[in-house]
């Protein structure tokens, strides 16, 4: 039996995986700098060691753009060099599972 076209189920796919794209951008940005990749490491406790296998499990990308997002400095300065606007990220936050309409910043 053929599966009933679900444009909706297609929309949140590709939502998700562009949130996923956007948040691999973030940890990208993070690593590009030793202190900010350093600030990420210390709060999350992992280790450098420990980096590679962490990114391969659920809820990684979501973490980094909670990380992201509760420093509002590091915020606007990804938003910046990514060329997006906050909202962006916080609306990447809720594709992957991030409470809705919750920016992170104070």
């Amino acid at each position: 039996m053929k599966k009933p076209h679900r444009p909706q189920a297609g929309r949140s796919e590709a939502r998700s995986e562009a949130a996923a794209g956007l948040a691999v951008t973030a940890l990208s940005f993070l690593a590009s700098e030793p202190d900010r990749l350093a600030g990420f490491l210390a709060e999350t406790g992992l280790g450098p060691q420990s980096l590679r296998a962490a990114a391969r499990q659920p809820g990684f990308l979501l973490g980094v753009l909670e990380y992201v997002s509760n420093d509002e400095s590091l915020l606007l300065a990804f938003a910046e060099a990514s060329g997006l606007d906050p909202q962006d990220i916080a609306r990447a936050r809720e594709a992957l599972g991030g409470r809705p309409g919750h920016t992170g910043a104070a």
